[in-house]
């Protein structure tokens, strides 16, 4: 581990650079990449090209050389891999064998190459045929309650795939509809849903060459969308002030070499954050209270000074309501009580404040560090208040801008993914194919874990993804999942969840995204939703590993089939062969996002589908944009005791959700483990804990359930006081299924409550 003058651990280099070079290059080396993988990185996030499989930040219109980051590259590489998880490999190694094996060893396996047969009495999976399995689950799920069963679906599947799989689980007769969203940005869809309308963010790419500001709240861009650093860096050269809240000092919100210009050579770097903010997790309600607090008193001020306002008061009066319960709030907290639930002083929080006093223009971005808490409602609406105060939605360079995480987590909900029926255009729907959409909200990601433990859900069938790693509550999860009748996975390589299977279960290999997809058509596009509610085609040219592989699409359409009685409305057979008749369909069900689809489809930078927040036209109960009085400036959901501790889990540089490419999180300067425990050295020493001292760490849930996870080195990191942090997945055991948001049900995983036992 690389340590910093202070002696915590930490990276002396900006991101990006050399670094980032050398990460990818490992992980071709790991993956035996052959010079297709890299003519396939060529192609990646162009028009004509392929969309990556990584994050969701948007693509330019005007693409770099390179137009993919350090993790971009390493998913693509990934999926390129030349390693085999053929019937070979389960014929040689048991399930039971394989629970053993760690994450990164299970997915280092290879491409999975044909479907597969769980094989209860021998416990292996065996090999089957397509129709075989096919045959097998439609027989199972014609056996089963269809409200018993869940249809999941991960980040990556394409907008055909997903309003398929949307339209079949419809059809057969349930809205159990739970996808990634659930488990990241639920809470953005609810609590902008209420505040402005709207369920996403109001940004495009161009405002971001207009802004003057940036305020940045719990999202680490370095890690999980470096591309966003090229847009960030380009706003911090033109003078654009971008301010930082979060827990950790994170070396992407810091400082960048951009490695397709001359600062590879010169040692040149640009600086991201102008101000960076640590506070304390949870305390996000009160540092954004503070700000609000500080431009009330500049408005106050400048009208009794010069009769001017700080305040956009024309916008106030025209497009908002709640605007003076909130100032009574504001007005009505005191600096102590914010400080001490921030973390933060009085001075750092004005002196923030007043960059946005006198920037004419603000985007407000935030990430699953606001969204993730208890009170993560109220975080994001915190957000939205703090922009609304000066107008600063609906203008050209401002917005509030949600940084999604998975690509086109966002789009699945745009053409049908969801849990709630308010959601999606079921007369439409019933209008379209004939039939009656089932009425009643399905389950979200929470209460389908809460189905699985009580046994009223019998089969889960995951659309990709690694779900019983991602949740909460791993391990009551793991035992619970087994008792299920049927599960099915679709994937291309091996991971945790395929291995905890259901009395019956399939394993259904499918092509990657950068592979061609030929059809009866001939070569198929997929498209993709970006966080920025652009639409990109993506067309795959690389030759697919095996040829036993299907598409997603030809996987759902060929479990429906099995599965539901014939519709001629319903032409699963014509949507196999012409991926182009799928969106036409899905045109006719949104034909107001969706005009002339199959004509747009490389557009570049994508096409925009539009958000009526954007416009100022606020779809909400009052018809304008609320603001938000919180009940709460803590946002964790528990009180602070002694000995309890705040975990913050985090993705490393060398992972994405639940994928673990390696061992190294370069960018923290810790190698080859996952197993640490970061700690403010300053409270290592108070609780007499020394670098390296192994530790557990235990649930302080106060519901009676043992949880905890051992074996983690103490690892000196700068945090504020009463904050720990760990890696997710392997910290996901000490989150209770309970610790949610309570407007999303969002998992809290940036406030779990723990002590530390030695």
């Amino acid at each position: 581990m690389k340590k910093a003058k202070d002696g915590t651990v930490g990276y002396s280099s900006p991101s990006g650079g050399w670094g980032s070079v050398r990460g990818m290059a490992r992980i071709a080396r790991t993956e035996g990449s052959d010079p297709a993988a890299f003519r396939t990185l060529a192609r990646q996030n162009k028009p004509g090209g392929f969309m990556c499989v990584s994050c969701a930040w948007t693509k330019p219109a005007h693409p770099h050389p390179f137009e993919f980051c350090e993790n971009g590259a390493k998913a693509t590489l990934w999926e390129a891999t030349r390693r085999r998880c053929t019937p070979d490999f389960f014929a040689r190694h048991s399930v039971a064998e394989l629970q053993r094996w760690s994450d990164h060893d299970l997915e280092e396996a290879g491409r999975l190459t044909h479907p597969m047969r769980f094989d209860e009495a021998s416990g292996h999976y065996v090999p089957c045929s397509w129709e075989e399995a096919c045959a097998a689950i439609g027989a199972e799920l014609r056996a089963l309650e269809p409200k018993s069963t869940v249809f999941y679906t991960s980040g990556r599947a394409s907008l055909e795939t997903s309003y398929a799989w949307a339209l079949f689980a419809r059809l057969y007769g349930h809205n159990n509809l739970p996808d990634s969203s659930n488990m990241c940005h639920e809470t953005t869809s609810v609590a902008l849903s209420k505040t402005i309308g709207s369920p996403i963010g109001t940004s495009v790419l161009d405002d971001f060459n207009h802004c003057d500001a940036i305020f940045f709240f719990g999202q680490n861009t370095g890690t999980n969308s470096p591309r966003f650093l090229h847009t960030l860096a380009e706003a911090s050269k033109r003078g654009c002030r971008i301010v930082t809240f979060n827990p950790l000092r994170e070396k992407g919100l810091l400082e960048f070499r951009n490695p397709q210009s001359t600062e590879m050579v010169t040692g040149g770097k640009t600086e991201i954050s102008s101000d960076y903010h640590q506070v304390k997790a949870g305390g996000d309600i009160a540092a954004i209270l503070g700000l609000c607090k500080h431009v009330l008193a500049e408005d106050d001020r400048r009208l009794a000074a010069d009769g001017k306002h700080v305040l956009d008061w024309d916008f106030l009066e025209q497009h908002t309501h709640g605007f003076r319960e909130f100032v009574a709030k504001v007005r009505g907290t005191g600096w102590e009580e914010i400080e001490r639930e921030s973390g933060l002083a009085r001075a750092d929080l004005e002196s923030a404040a007043q960059i946005y006093v006198d920037s004419e223009r603000t985007i407000g971005i935030y990430g699953m560090g606001l969204t993730q808490h208890v009170r993560g409602f109220e975080n994001v609406a915190s957000v939205v208040n703090l922009l609304l105060l000066k107008g600063n939605i609906g203008r050209q360079g401002t917005g509030v801008s949600p940084v999604r995480g998975h690509s086109n987590v966002q789009g699945q909900r745009t053409v049908g993914i969801a849990e709630k029926t308010k959601l999606v255009p079921l007369d439409r729907l019933a209008e379209q194919f004939g039939f009656d959409p089932p009425r009643e909200d399905g389950v979200n990601t929470v209460e389908a874990c809460e189905g699985i433990l009580d046994g009223s859900i019998k089969a889960f069938l995951s659309l990709g993804g690694n779900f019983v790693r991602a949740i909460p509550e791993t391990r009551r999860m793991e035992e619970a999942w087994q008792r299920m009748r049927l599960t099915v996975n679709i994937a291309t390589r091996l991971n945790r969840s395929h291995l905890i299977n259901g009395r019956v279960a399939y394993l259904l290999p499918c092509l990657g995204r950068s592979e061609e997809d030929i059809q009866a058509s001939g070569p198929q596009v997929v498209t993709m939703e970006d966080s920025l509610s652009c639409i990109h085609g993506s067309i795959g040219k690389r030759k697919p590993p095996s040829p036993d592989l299907r598409s997603e699409l030809a996987i759902v359409a060929g479990i429906a089939k099995a599965t539901l009685e014939p519709n001629p409305n319903v032409p699963w057979d014509a949507w196999v062969g012409d991926y182009a008749k799928v969106r036409d369909a899905i045109e006719a069900t949104y034909p107001d996002m969706f005009v002339d689809f199959n004509d747009r489809l490389f557009t570049p930078g994508g096409f925009y589908r539009g958000n009526s927040a954007r416009e100022r036209i606020w779809k909400t109960e009052s018809g304008k944009a609320e603001f938000t009085v919180p009940d709460v400036l803590n946002a964790t959901g528990y009180a602070d005791e002694s000995g309890r501790w705040r975990l913050i889990t985090l993705r490393s540089n060398d992972q994405f959700n639940t994928t673990i490419y390696g061992y190294s999180d370069r960018l923290r300067g810790i190698e080859g483990t996952r197993q640490v425990l970061l700690m403010n050295p300053e409270e290592m020493r108070r609780a007499g804990l020394s670098e390296g001292q192994r530790v557990t760490l235990v649930s302080d849930a106060g519901d009676g359930v043992a949880r905890e996870v051992d074996g983690l080195a103490v690892t000196p990191y700068r945090l504020p006081d009463g904050c720990v942090a760990g890696y997710y997945p392997e910290l996901n055991p000490l989150i209770p299924l309970a610790h949610h948001d309570h407007a999303s049900k969002t998992p809290a995983a940036k406030s779990v409550p723990v002590r530390i036992r030695i």
